[in-house]
């Protein structure tokens, strides 16, 4: 079968080649008449615009680049829902790269070499393709200057960023996340609130505990050093930290774990030793996983804006490519996160 061309059509709606380009584009005064035909004569010949032509032509070619650093991590898919959603609405076209970050380099994650050898040969395959812009999506929330190759086109860092002033990032406020967390436990009558944190080096650890200390010299609480737990992101030891909690003296009435699946461990930890959740201890998580709304006690915890994320992402990087003027201020981006009431939170015994 030949291939239909702009000619064609022209030749068999007996209009100009200029004239056919125009319909095409949507650009060009033709009048509706012209229009509705050239339109008939393209259904007719079914013509299929050669779209590596006009990519060639316009140096465009309304695809983005995509690299996850590990599909399989609870944050990813949410954003890239938000990137597919807007990229249909822009008309651009997606590559998705999934890096498997954590197992292919495991332990070595803080290696910047051996990092940037993978990204950077992820990153040559998707400009070899033409891409117009990269948007790279993180394991979890931490600079990523160093492992970083240099590249020619526009690309936004999101659930992660780097120190250049020249790169787009979007990402939320972990610290006001717990700020907020532990100022809704104050309201509800709190006063001896212990933290469960992730791991020692995270920076989401370091941001939320921030918060959760601004907020207990706000309201002039008593900061209790052996309320502060660090564990590790897993249910395990929520579970653990919370036996030790609860084995004080002095017993708190609300926890607030840095996570979901640790949030889980503490209610587990509560019932096991005889606590009811909410009645005896109050806990709030992190996340807003799936699982937390269907446990028992369902629980309170705050979410994270992941989806907004990838649709702030995909817009901003359309913006950069198309060289719209941007802010200098909206370079880095940091989005609020939710408190999503639930029932693991109530006053502590003896108040109402």
């Amino acid at each position: 079968m030949l291939m239909i061309t702009m000619k064609d059509i022209a030749e068999r709606a007996k209009v100009s080649i200029a004239t056919v380009s125009y319909v095409l584009n949507e650009s060009g005064n033709v009048g509706e008449d012209t229009k509705k035909k050239v339109l008939e004569v393209i259904k007719e010949l079914n013509y299929r615009p050669n779209l590596i032509a006009k990519s060639l032509k316009m140096k465009k070619t309304n695809t983005i680049g995509v690299i996850v650093e590990d599909i399989t991590v609870f944050n990813a898919p949410n954003i890239i829902d938000g990137i597919n959603e807007n990229a249909e609405k822009l008309g651009l076209s997606i590559l998705l790269t999934n890096m498997r970050l954590e197992k292919r380099v495991s332990n070595n994650q803080n290696d910047p070499d051996l990092v940037k050898q993978i990204i950077k040969k992820i990153m040559d395959e998707l400009v070899s393709k033409k891409v117009d812009g990269i948007i790279y999506v993180g394991l979890h929330p931490r600079d990523v200057t160093e492992s970083i190759p240099e590249t020619d086109i526009p690309i936004l860092f999101t659930y992660c960023y780097t120190k250049k002033q020249e790169h787009c990032s979007i990402n939320y406020n972990d610290e006001q996340a717990a700020y907020e967390a532990t100022n809704y436990f104050v309201s509800k009558g709190h006063k001896k609130i212990a933290l469960i944190s992730g791991h020692i080096d995270s920076m989401s650890s370091h941001s939320r505990y921030s918060g959760y200390y601004k907020s207990i010299k706000k309201h002039n609480l008593l900061f209790n050093p052996t309320y502060i737990k660090t564990g590790d992101w897993r249910f395990d030891s929520g579970y653990s930290l919370t036996k030790e909690l609860l084995e004080t003296k002095d017993l708190p009435t609300a926890i607030l774990a840095m996570n979901d699946q640790m949030a889980i461990g503490a209610i587990r930890a509560c019932n096991d030793l005889g606590y009811r959740v909410p009645d005896d201890i109050s806990i709030i998580g992190f996340d807003n996983r799936e699982f937390g709304a269907y446990y028992s006690p369902k629980l309170t915890t705050m979410s994270l804006p992941l989806r907004r994320m990838g649709l702030l992402a995909i817009e901003t990087i359309n913006h950069l490519i198309s060289g719209s003027p941007t802010d200098s201020n909206k370079l880095k981006t940091t989005l609020s996160c939710e408190l999503i009431e639930r029932d693991s939170v109530c006053p502590p015994n003896g108040l109402s």
